[in-house]
């Protein structure tokens, strides 16, 4: 038989329960001993691989801190136990309506997963360990959310949970509760809002299309100038490029014929 975490073990020994406590412990004895074997039913308990059981003796916890897992001995009718589950929990936060710092309304919602580190300590020290944490989370949840902007949440989730985490672990540790993971799980907006926020993302990428629109403008004419230039250096480029043209066109089966004709030879004419 092991005996469970001692961290927060803080229990009285047998030389506390005084003159009544020994006679009842002999009294219990006797009792076990007369019925042999049959008080073993009753003195015999076993708790699974991921429970311990704490100990009260005449209600006072027993040395030795939590039992098990295994078989464990009670004395007859001065012994009694409370059994704890050790294996990581998790309970959701229900959505809390949060007035952000920058005064916007938000419900948010979380999960937290738990386990208790030190069986003794979550019976002794909280009548409910499960429940106050569960309440202790709700409020945390309101008092982080409440100090942060709206952006800030949308954008700093993982912060947020760990600053959380840490938070409920210092604040759960005297029960003998660890505090793992805490994860929020979704941020609701008001409807106004939203529409008022996919407007705003619209027109920003409307602005972004439109400048990226302009530079393409902007350095397509940059490109043309500097081809007018080389090709007015040299009048027999353009004949090329003429012919170069008519060869696409001809390749695409296309019944339209261009001819070809300088531009100087329009120039001066419309000088005459």
């Amino acid at each position: 038989m092991d005996n469970g975490p001692g961290k927060g073990d803080a229990p009285d020994d047998d030389g506390d329960i005084g003159c009544c406590g020994y006679i009842l412990m002999a009294l219990s004895v006797f009792t076990l001993i007369i019925f042999f074997p049959f008080s073993l039913c009753c003195a015999l308990k076993i708790v699974q691989e991921y429970e311990r059981a704490v100990i009260f003796r005449l209600g006072r916890v027993v040395s030795g801190g939590a039992k098990g897992p295994g078989l464990f001995f009670l004395l007859p009718f001065i012994d009694s136990f409370k059994s704890v589950d050790l294996r990581t929990a998790s309970f959701d936060v229900p959505p809390q309506e949060i007035l952000t710092k920058d005064s916007v309304t938000v419900a948010v919602d979380a999960v937290i997963y738990t386990r208790i580190f030190d069986a003794t300590m979550s019976i002794i020290n909280v009548e409910d360990a499960s429940s106050a944490t569960k309440l202790l989370a709700a409020t945390t949840l309101r008092t982080v959310l409440g100090m942060r902007n709206m952006s800030e949440i949308l954008s700093q989730r993982e912060e947020i949970s760990e600053n959380m985490q840490q938070m409920l672990d210092e604040a759960t540790d005297p029960w003998g509760v660890k505090v793992e993971r805490v994860e929020i799980k979704d941020v609701r907006l008001p409807v106004q809002l939203q529409r008022a926020m996919a407007a705003e993302a619209e027109a920003a990428r409307e602005a972004r299309a439109k400048v990226v629109a302009a530079e393409g403008e902007q350095n397509a004419s940059r490109a043309l100038k500097e081809a007018a230039d080389v090709l007015a250096e040299s009048p027999s480029a353009i004949q090329l490029r003429y012919l170069q043209t008519l060869n696409s066109i001809a390749a695409e089966r296309n019944s339209t014929i261009i001819f070809p004709l300088p531009v100087d030879l329009l120039s001066g004419m419309l000088k005459r």
